[in-house]
C-alpha cells in the first residue's frame, strides 16, 4: 500500500489566516490539524490542532496546571476568545523542523516513521510539485488494522 491510496483532498490554510478560522476548520471538519501553505501554495507547516490550543491556553495554566483549576468556569470557557486577531503565523513553533511531506510512492511504513519523527498527526503528499492532499493518523490506522 502506498500514500496514493491513502491520501485524501485537505484543508488549507495561510499564515495570514485568522487562528480562531482555522480552529473552527478544524473542529467542523474534525481534522486533526491542517496543512499551511505559503504564498506559492506549497506546504510550509503542519498546524496540530494542540498548537491552537497552545495559543488559547493561558502560559500560567500551561506552566502549573493546578492555576487552570482556580479560574471560574465562566472565564474557563472563554478561553478561546484569546485568539480573536490572532493569525496561524503565531500559532507555528518559531524553531524549524522537519516537514512532514512526501509523494505518493511513500510506503505504510514511510508514512508511519514520518509521522512519528515528526510528531505530526498528518504527512502532506506532494506530487510533481502539487499539493494533492494528505495521510491523516486516522486513515493510516483505519487501513494498517483493517481486518
Amino acid at each position: 500500500m502506498r500514500a496514493r491510496d491513502l491520501v485524501s483532498t485537505f484543508p488549507i490554510v495561510s499564515l495570514d489566516t485568522p487562528v480562531i478560522d482555522a480552529a473552527r476548520l478544524l473542529a467542523e471538519q474534525d481534522l486533526p490539524g491542517l496543512i499551511v501553505i505559503d504564498d506559492d501554495g506549497l506546504p510550509l507547516n503542519i498546524l496540530p490542532g494542540t498548537q491552537v490550543l497552545r495559543l488559547a491556553v493561558p502560559g500560567y495554566c500551561q506552566d502549573d496546571p493546578a492555576l487552570a483549576r482556580v479560574v471560574d468556569e465562566a472565564h474557563a470557557d472563554a478561553f478561546l476568545r484569546s485568539l480573536a486577531g490572532r493569525t496561524v503565523r503565531e500559532a507555528l513553533p518559531t524553531a524549524p523542523r522537519e516537514l512532514p511531506v512526501t509523494d505518493p510512492d511513500a510506503t505504510v511504513l514511510e508514512i508511519a516513521a514520518l509521522m512519528a519523527r515528526t510528531r505530526s498527526p498528518l504527512v502532506a503528499i506532494m506530487d510533481a510539485g502539487h499539493l494533492r492532499g494528505a495521510v491523516t493518523l486516522q486513515a493510516l490506522l483505519d487501513r494498517l488494522l483493517a481486518p
